[in-house]
């Protein structure tokens, strides 16, 4: 699937902004976020610089991502589940943000929940393909 620099851009940012929400990033988020900006087409010292200073960037917007196809929003999901659980603790406020992203790209309630036990299903195995291994820019 091709991905466009808008949907890129906010992709990216959007994970960034889950990885953040415990207001700590772990080594396991590092090394999937820097696979993830590398796939989407992001410079290294710009993904690095961006992981660096999510926790104290203050400008950037919070709001969950609106993308430009639902099938591109459940990718994203997708790899926001597999993110979550990448510090074995998946957060009460990831997940509700998460589901905020698919109510706002119209994905219904049942198709997140069914994805979110896939992602639980796959265990520490589940970062070994990221649905943004996909995407082509």
């Amino acid at each position: 699937m091709t991905i466009d620099v808008k949907d890129a851009s906010e992709y990216f940012r959007g994970l960034l902004l889950l990885i953040s929400m415990d207001r700590r990033i772990t080594d396991a988020e590092t090394v999937l976020m820097k696979r993830i900006g590398k796939a989407l087409g992001f410079e290294r010292d710009f993904c690095d610089n961006a992981i660096r200073e999510i926790l104290e960037n203050r400008f950037i917007v919070d709001e969950p991502p609106r993308f430009s196809t639902n099938d591109l929003a459940m990718k994203f999901i997708r790899d926001g589940l597999t993110l979550a659980g990448a510090d074995d603790e998946t957060h009460h406020a990831e997940v509700v943000w998460l589901k905020a992203t698919a109510a706002k790209n119209g994905i219904e309630e049942e198709r997140f929940l069914q994805a979110q036990e896939r992602a639980v299903a796959g265990g520490s195995d589940r970062a070994a393909r990221l649905e943004v291994d996909d995407l082509t820019r």
